[in-house]
């Protein structure tokens, strides 16, 4: 213990080196702004980075990357708050209540607690990155197929039973999501799938214009609706900073939310994406009032946006100890470690110390930089919803197809952006729940994947998975997830009929 103290101190004291520190501000400022585009993500905003790293030092590269990474973080969650535009899978579940505070004057309260929570978050895992790295590396290895397969399962229960009163209806926008990750090339066998003939469906209908069309479409369709009505035409005054009372009702939210991400960073292929789902499901799960949640509750930012940023740092963990990439961003990180002649792997830690821990001291110095940077910034990007709607609605759809063509260059996709900003709308008038969409999206492909390599596993027999602990455990969870909110509303209602009573 005492040794890896004396790591950390030697890698901050070559991180807080001027030059250093600039390249860690430049890294934290250019990916906070490219987060907010939609359609780069975090692992685009590291390839575009690539080129000047290159001609820096090894340290100096790999301490912009890691800033850069932390910058995305948070600049997705500003674009999905203020404008319901998610440019990344993690910035979906911010839509969800941080743009309904927006929405309610309080935009200030939701970017200052998603930048508390992404700071305190990131504290967690970068102890967690340090202390560690080894022993979760190890559990990551025990995860297979069919232990992936109950992972993702879990995490459809879960979003699922909390997305809406109604679990029929949570279920159904489930299952559309799983429909939509089918079409395409069948990933084992090469043949395609519901394309209809059509090329432009060969690898499937874009991520990015589901989410943009979902979200971002179906709220402008919404609004221009209500602007007939002149209900927009007022400004809200928006409060800019967050209370005290605000930020300690969030505190439980930020730490479940910091640990959870972490955990689930730390297994490869799960992701930031997943860890911020999981996240708001259980703290709609633990809050006293879960019907409020989509309503514009405080934690349900607070959680997922603690979540995303810990996972972040999470997923560095198979990638220094096993050199395996958590994630499409570590892949890239684990490609420019590759060109900077650096072998990731359980020898990194001997052999290039220096590199190891320096990029630790960069993911803390990240989440301080990003603190010192935005908080000052909230005032400004609040301005953003001062804009008049009659602006302010064409800017979301032209951000929105700009960003779906330049993530494939494809026309057709910009026609299943608009497609889906029609089903959104009407899945929100008739109270579909829109996040199980995006998650059997996000999900779809690897559920499939994890299913038939299990399959192989056991030869066709699906009872044989019922022998792994691990699947046990989080099928017990998944049966719990899906009939709790069932459960806490009995309960719920019989201490009513109670309090009714006594009264």
């Amino acid at each position: 213990m005492t040794n890896t103290w004396d790591l950390l101190l030697q890698g901050f004291a070559v991180a807080f080196q001027t030059k250093y520190i600039i390249y860690a501000v430049t890294g934290c400022f250019l990916g906070t702004v490219i987060g907010v585009l939609p359609g780069v993500g975090s692992a685009g905003a590291l390839a575009m980075m690539l080129p000047i790293i290159f001609k820096l030092d090894p340290t100096g590269a790999v301490m912009m990357l890691a800033a850069t990474y932390t910058g995305v973080m948070y600049g997705g969650s500003t674009a999905s708050i203020l404008l319901r535009v998610p440019g990344d899978t993690s910035a979906v579940v911010a839509c969800l209540d941080g743009h309904e505070m927006a929405r309610q004057g309080r935009a200030g309260p939701a970017l200052c607690i998603a930048a508390i929570g992404s700071y305190i978050a990131g504290t967690i895992a970068v102890v967690g990155l340090m202390l560690l790295a080894p022993p979760l590396a190890e559990l990551a290895l025990q995860f297979t197929a069919p232990e992936y397969l109950m992972l993702y399962v879990f995490g459809l229960t879960a979003v699922a039973s909390f997305a809406s009163d109604s679990l029929i209806k949570a279920l159904m926008a489930m299952c559309l999501g799983l429909m939509i990750a089918t079409v395409g090339e069948d990933i084992m066998t090469g043949i395609r799938r519901y394309t209809f003939g059509h090329e432009a469906l060969w690898d499937g209908i874009a991520f990015l214009a589901v989410t943009l069309g979902l979200f971002a479409v179906s709220e402008v369709l919404v609004n221009a609706k209500k602007l007939k009505e002149d209900s927009l035409g007022k400004v809200l005054e928006h409060r800019i900073y967050i209370k005290l009372s605000e930020v300690k009702e969030s505190m439980g939210a930020i730490f479940r939310g910091g640990t959870i991400g972490f955990l689930i960073g730390v297994l490869p292929g799960a992701g930031a994406g997943i860890a911020s789902f999981v996240s708001y499901s259980i703290e709609r799960q633990m809050h006293e009032t879960p019907e409020k949640f989509g309503t514009g509750v405080i934690q349900g930012v607070a959680g997922p946006e603690s979540a995303n940023n810990a996972a972040s740092a999470g997923s560095f963990v198979p990638m220094l100890a096993l050199g395996v990439p958590g994630s499409a961003t570590t892949a890239v990180m684990l490609g420019a470690f590759l060109i900077l002649e650096i072998d990731a792997g359980p020898m990194l830690f001997q052999e290039r110390p220096d590199i190891v821990w320096s990029l630790i001291a960069a993911l803390y110095i990240g989440n301080v930089i990003l603190l010192i940077l935005n908080l000052p910034m909230i005032g400004v990007f609040v301005q953003i919803l001062k804009l008049p709607m009659r602006l302010l609605l064409p800017l979301i759809i032209v951000i929105s197809i700009t960003g779906v063509y330049l993530s494939d260059g494809l026309v057709w996709s910009i026609s299943f952006l608009l497609l889906f900003g029609c089903v959104g709308y009407y899945m929100r008038v008739y109270g579909f729940p829109l996040a199980p969409v995006i998650l059997g999206r996000v999900l779809g492909l690897k559920m499939e994947l994890s299913y038939r390599q299990s399959m192989v596993m056991t030869q066709g027999d699906i009872w044989l998975l019922l022998e792994r602990p691990i699947v046990i455990i989080f099928l017990i969870l998944s049966i719990v997830s899906l009939f709790l909110p069932q459960i806490l509303a009995r309960i719920t209602g019989a201490r009513k009929v109670v309090l009714d009573d006594d009264d």
